[in-house]
């Protein structure tokens, strides 16, 4: 079965919460209901039940007439399919986390992040990796890159701040950098360079996007990518940790308006 998305998720969550300010245990909740405790269970964890289930669940846990109208709107977002799906990803936990983030913040050390590669870019990297892939598979990679950068430009856009290393940028040709540095102009986007004379920080323990919700109490998500795959953290202690050393990198960093001048001045030396 597929990862729940972080709107499926966000459901159940909502449903647990409901329940247990109700004060009933699953158990309880279930026989009310007139469902096992392992299907209540699934739910809370992500399953979506069908709208009469969901009425069901909060109308025994006291919420009626207009307090449903939310929750109601939280199960029609989970419903909905992302347009991710017909990619067929391996991983769409990420893609839909960043589709629905009101904002992005994310530290890169190596490579550029995705938000703000070019095409020439995307290929470049695919055709440096590892494993070899058909054309029509890296041609379809980047179709969803792409799409996922609208959320820069698109409506409603998501406040994007990248601090971006010295060598990652160095590997750029001239397109990219001026790629970002258009980019730098939109005024939801900050991009900032670290220079390798800012000396040994936290940002070398490796790369990592912080993502904020516009739900209420929605929590912020810690995503790291590392050689094994990736982790999707929401333990606020190691978030707000990570929220610190961003705050420390910017500190560390060119301001925009430094970075900008300096990714130009790197632009016209190709």
């Amino acid at each position: 079965m597929a990862e729940p998305t972080f709107r499926q998720k966000r459901l159940g969550e909502a449903l647990k919460l409901l329940r247990e300010r109700a004060g009933l245990s699953q158990r309880e909740a279930a026989d009310r209901i007139d469902y096992n405790v392992p299907k209540l269970s699934r739910i809370e964890n992500g399953q979506v039940p069908d709208i009469h289930a969901l009425r069901a669940m909060l109308d025994v846990y006291g919420v009626i007439g207009d307090e449903e109208t939310p929750y109601v709107e939280m199960w029609e977002l989970a419903k909905e399919k992302g347009w991710w799906k017909q990619y067929r990803l391996e991983d769409q936990g990420y893609i839909s986390l960043e589709h629905d983030a009101s904002a992005i913040r994310e530290f890169q050390s190596s490579y550029l992040p995705g938000m703000v590669q070019s095409k020439g870019y995307m290929r470049a990297v695919f055709a440096g990796a590892r494993t070899q892939r058909s054309r029509k598979w890296v041609d379809s990679q980047i179709a969803v890159r792409v799409r996922r950068q609208e959320r820069l430009t698109g409506d409603n856009p998501v406040r994007y701040h990248a601090i971006i290393a010295e060598s990652a940028l160095r590997h750029a040709d001239r397109d990219q950098l001026l790629h970002i540095a258009n980019l730098s102009l939109l005024p939801n986007v900050t991009i900032q360079v670290v220079l390798d004379t800012a000396g040994l920080h936290d940002g070398h323990n490796g790369p990592f996007t912080l993502l904020d919700f516009p739900f209420d109490g929605g929590p912020r998500v810690l995503y790291v990518e590392h050689a094994g795959g990736s982790m999707h953290i929401e333990d606020q202690s190691r978030v707000k940790a990570t929220i610190l050393t961003f705050k420390h990198l910017s500190k560390l960093a060119l301001t925009p308006e430094e970075s900008a001048a300096w990714i130009e001045r790197l632009a016209a030396e190709r």
